[in-house]
C-alpha cells in the first residue's frame, strides 16, 4: 500500500460523503409531517456527514493528497433520477426516505469495499471503520419506515 492508493480510496469516500450531503438537502422538509420522529436523527446524520467529510479531507491532506470536493457521477445521476421519478410519481415522504436508505446502502457498501481493499493505511482504516459504524447506525434508524410513522 502506498500514499497514492490511500489518497485515491479516501477521495472516493469523500465523493460519497459529498453525495450524501447533497442528497440530504433534497430531503429537507419533505418528510417531517409524516415522520416527525426522524427529524432529530436526520439532523444528526447531516451533522455527522459534515464531520466525516472533514475527517476524510484531513486524512487526504496529511498523506499529501488533494481532496476532491465534488460528488461522484453516480451520485449526480441518482439525484437526477430521483428528481425525474418524483416529478411523475409525486414526491412522497416514504419514497424520499426510501431513497435515503438506498443511498446509505450504497455508502455502506463503498466503505466496506474500501476497508477490504487493503489500500488504506492503519490510521485511515480506523477512521473509515468508525465512519462505517456511524453509517450503519443511521441506516438502521431509517430502514423500517412503517415503524417510524407517528
Amino acid at each position: 500500500m502506498n500514499n497514492e492508493q490511500t489518497v485515491s480510496v479516501l477521495n472516493d469516500l469523500l465523493n460519497i460523503t459529498n453525495d450524501r450531503i447533497q442528497g440530504f438537502s433534497k430531503v429537507e422538509d419533505k418528510v417531517w409531517e409524516q415522520y416527525p420522529l426522524l427529524r432529530k436523527d436526520y439532523d444528526t446524520m447531516v451533522s455527522q456527514s459534515r464531520i466525516m467529510k472533514n475527517q476524510l479531507t484531513d486524512l487526504i491532506v496529511q498523506r499529501g493528497g488533494t481532496p476532491d470536493q465534488s460528488g461522484s457521477a453516480a451520485g449526480a445521476i441518482h439525484r437526477a433520477w430521483i428528481d425525474v421519478k418524483n416529478s411523475f410519481a409525486g414526491d412522497t415522504a416514504g419514497s424520499t426516505l426510501g431513497n435515503v436508505v438506498y443511498g446509505e446502502n450504497a455508502a455502506i457498501d463503498a466503505y466496506q469495499d474500501a476497508l477490504d481493499s487493503g489500500d488504506l493505511c492503519p490510521e485511515s482504516s480506523r477512521v473509515v471503520l468508525d465512519q462505517l459504524h456511524q453509517l450503519k447506525a443511521s441506516h438502521d434508524k431509517f430502514q423500517n419506515l412503517e415503524d417510524l410513522k407517528s
